[in-house]
């Protein structure tokens, strides 16, 4: 077997210095495990957010502190779309798509005011160097997500029942507990500008109150699969 080539020692140096930033974040400043789980799960790179880190990222949303945290970081996401980086905006809706079927039911009041950029990105367009149709993709999750955020419901009480039932079949995947859910976020893989004015009081004990943090579909299993992209 021939020597590791340049492009090769590249990525696994520039791996390993991310993940050396990673754990000094967790040492020496006040960020959270979820918080860096969903940063590295909206960023840049080609990799979606796989099932496993959706579920984790949708677990987390029920602690009240790490709700307000996910939130911003989609909200900033989402509000950082255009045509040259709209891949981050894309991954916040996937990621976002997941908190409304699985997390608080207060997430649907949460995006509300994320709406007009989300009708944004229904006419957005883009064909990679592999001529797949990306702006398809973005379209299609893009008027799901609206139609989930509609104001009478209807659509988003359907899908997150159907979450649930689909995921009360899935058998043999163990327990929750914080300790493995953070032994997970700190080994998983390794951007912002406007917030709702309603994130402003992030430590309202009364809304902090309705978070449900019991009724969620995914506080028991959760899915295992990985679900990559088609192309780059």
């Amino acid at each position: 077997m021939g020597s590791p080539s340049f492009h090769e020692l590249k990525k696994q140096a520039s791996f390993f210095f991310k993940e050396k930033i990673k754990t000094a974040r967790l040492a020496l400043t006040d960020v959270t495990p979820a918080e860096l789980l969903t940063e590295e799960a909206t960023d840049e790179d080609a990799w979606p957010p796989d099932t496993r880190t959706m579920g984790l990222i949708s677990r987390a949303a029920f602690e009240v502190d790490d709700y307000w945290r996910i939130v911003d970081i989609l909200h900033k996401r989402l509000w950082k779309f255009d045509k040259e980086r709209w891949r981050v905006s894309y991954k916040a809706l996937v990621i976002l798509d997941h908190l409304l079927t699985h997390g608080p039911e207060r997430i649907s009041e949460e995006f509300q005011c994320d709406k007009e950029v989300i009708k944004e990105m229904t006419t957005f367009h883009h064909l990679d160097q592999e001529r797949f149709n990306w702006g398809l993709r973005v379209r299609e999750k893009s008027e799901r997500i609206l139609k989930l955020l509609e104001e009478d419901r209807s659509f988003l009480k359907e899908e997150r029942y159907r979450a649930r039932k689909v995921t009360s079949g899935i058998k043999g995947f163990g327990s929750f507990t914080q300790r493995s859910v953070a032994k997970r976020f700190t080994k998983s893989r390794s951007e912002i500008y406007i917030k709702c004015s309603h994130n402003n009081d992030h430590h309202d004990e009364d809304e902090d109150d309705n978070l449900d943090f019991h009724d969620h579909p995914m506080n028991k299993d959760e899915h295992r699969d990985r679900v990559p992209l088609v192309s780059t």
